[in-house]
Parts: C-alpha cells; structure tokens; sequence
C-alpha cells in the first residue's frame, strides 16, 4: 500500500497572509478570516515558511467575488504536482518527508521541484480533532515529472 499520494493544486489566484510568524497577530487574523468561509471536502489554505523573510506565509485559494480583509493581498500560485503524506500536526515531519522523497526516488517518473515551496494544510475536520485530540498536517512536497 503506498502512503504517499499525488495531487495536483491547479495554477490559480491565492489570498496571503503575508510574510508573519505566530504571535505576531499577522497569522492569526488570516487564521481567524478564512477559518468564517465555508469548509469544503478538502481545505484552501495552505502554509509554506519563507526562509529568505525569515517567517511563514498562508495562502487561501481564491474565489470571484471573495471579500478580502485589508493587510491581504491576492497573488498568483503556479500550482503544479505534489507528492503528499500525514502525519500529527506538531510533531517532527522529518520521518515524513524522508517517506516522501523516498517515494519520489522509487517511482522514478517524478523529481522534486526546487523552483517551488513545501506547503502543508490540515485536513482534520474540529469534530475529528477533538475525538482524536491532533490535527493531522498534510505535507505536501512539489514535484515534476522526468520524461
């Protein structure tokens, strides 16, 4: 049984949180706006850290006619494939990523893509959560393919 899923996030517009870190209210209020929209089957926001600003920045897919709270902004996302695997949100994602790029290696159809970020999203309904007592954190690590 493989463990490791490929997705594809099509090219689209994105709501940004900006460049922020936890604790400094930036990413709470992205938190606090989009988790009022309607969830879905399966989540819109995506987070990725930003190395060269030295922090994190969310994402939330964008619709026509979306209300975006000043301080956001709209931006382009490439989309692309990804190559996706769970694990408990908070806990060290190394064993995880190692799964992933494992997979990649194995497959050998697909390369890991330098030229885009590591996002991850939690696809953990709050009813589920709170059974569970976790979110689980999908991690999604972008690929190409090799022809």
């Amino acid at each position: 049984m493989e463990y490791v899923r490929v997705l594809e996030i099509p090219p689209c517009k994105m709501v940004s949180s900006q460049c922020g870190m936890f604790g400094d209210g930036k990413l709470e209020a992205f938190d606090e706006w989009f988790s009022t929209l309607e969830r879905g089957i399966y989540p819109k926001d995506f987070l990725w850290q930003d190395n060269e600003r030295g922090g994190f920045v969310w994402y939330y897919v964008h619709s026509e006619g979306m209300q975006v709270p000043e301080g956001f902004e709209v931006v382009d996302f490439p989309g692309g494939l990804y190559a996706v695997a769970s694990e408990i949100d908070g806990q060290d994602s190394t064993d995880t990523i190692t799964a992933i790029k494992q997979f990649i290696k194995e497959k050998g159809c697909f390369a890991e893509d330098d030229s885009r970020v590591y996002l991850g999203t939690i696809p953990t309904p709050p009813t589920a959560a709170k059974a569970m007592g976790y979110n689980q954190m999908d991690y999604f690590v972008p690929i190409k393919r090799v022809d």
